[in-house]
């Protein structure tokens, strides 16, 4: 007969909460080291790339065109994360390169927030 542990529910439920909060935390919020992309980054330029067939030479697509794709097929998490990580990409004062070429309001330096998603 296998011999079951006696352990208090507050010690079990704390120690498996920190390693679940862990887990999250290096598997989403953390950029991976190859690249430094989150995985809403690398959804979004996934998707621009394979799914809508985006290249830098290139006709521009509306916004809620990508956000839609990716929330549809790859980030069932809500569109205004999607949409402000796609703004953040687009946003040349945010990354030393802007990996989005974004056409129209995205933003400034000066604190003015981006255009609502269209």
């Amino acid at each position: 007969m296998p011999i079951v542990d006696v352990v208090p529910l507050h010690e079990t439920t704390s120690q498996r909460y920190l390693n679940y909060a862990l887990s999250v935390i290096t598997s989403r919020a953390l950029p991976d080291i190859r690249d430094g992309l989150k995985p809403v980054h690398r959804r979004i330029l996934y998707a621009m790339y394979t799914n809508l067939n985006l290249y830098p030479d290139g006709r521009y697509r509306k916004s809620a065109t990508v956000v839609g794709e990716v929330m549809g097929k790859y980030h069932p998490h809500g569109d205004s994360a999607i949409y402000e990580a796609m703004v953040r990409m687009a946003q040349d004062f945010s990354l030393r390169s802007p990996l989005v070429d974004g056409h129209g309001n995205f933003g400034s330096l000066d604190g003015d927030s981006p255009a609502a998603m269209r």
